[in-house]
């Protein structure tokens, strides 16, 4: 990190649950660090030429999955940018050495309350309609946050203000950058956690979940 708070020459990949807020806080971190903005659902829209609900419905979700993979790739390697991912992204083991090379990988939280409350009104999002979004969340975090765990940065998004929250990704981003080494994985109050080990590390806004 450099004085300002600024990725030292590598991308912010923002990562979580469909609600968790990556689309509204990037743009207020990327504003924040005078860095570029890019909400990967938008960009596999403008590709597809088609809503991400539509690429559900005509080609299904292994067709759209593959579009969020090369389109994640071509972003990450087009330099450094705050970059918000469909909640399903960071599943892709692929996807994830990807970001692991080209940046740092930030978990924003939230509890399923928060979740539920946000994605409500959202029936845009083609996994909320595959049964009560209650449990569809519930069954999302269940299987996803196990990997969400193993992002760099994990930072709280619940119903404080925006800005809070990206003050709280920005020390924690600053933390790890001046970390000895800054091989370990840091949370919100920016006390490392456990460094990387083996095995590796591992849904308009968040569209597609």
């Amino acid at each position: 990190m450099d004085g300002d708070g600024r990725a030292a020459g590598g991308s912010l990949v923002l990562v979580g649950l469909m609600g968790s807020g990556k689309s509204t806080i990037g743009r207020r971190l990327a504003n924040r660090l005078g860095m570029r903005f890019v909400d990967a659902d938008d960009e596999i829209e403008k590709a597809a030429g088609c809503s991400i609900s539509d690429i559900f419905a005509t080609m299904g979700e292994a067709a759209f999955r593959d579009g969020e993979r090369r389109v994640i790739a071509r972003l990450l390697a087009e330099g450094p940018l705050v970059l918000a991912t469909g909640g399903g992204a960071f599943m892709d083991e692929t996807t994830r050495d990807r970001i692991r090379d080209a940046g740092t990988s930030i978990w924003l939280r939230a509890g399923l309350e928060v979740l539920v409350r946000r994605c409500q009104r959202r029936t845009h999002r083609p996994l909320l309609q595959q049964g009560n979004p209650r449990d569809v969340l519930r069954d999302l975090m269940a299987r996803r946050h196990p990997l969400y765990e193993t992002a760099d940065v994990t930072v709280d998004s619940g119903d404080e203000d925006h800005e809070t929250v990206v003050d709280r990704i920005i020390a924690a981003l600053a933390a790890r950058g001046t970390a000895a080494g800054a091989a370990g994985r840091v949370d919100a109050d920016g006390v490392d956690s456990e460094p990387r080990g083996v095995g590796g590390r591992d849904g308009g806004t968040d569209h597609a979940g």
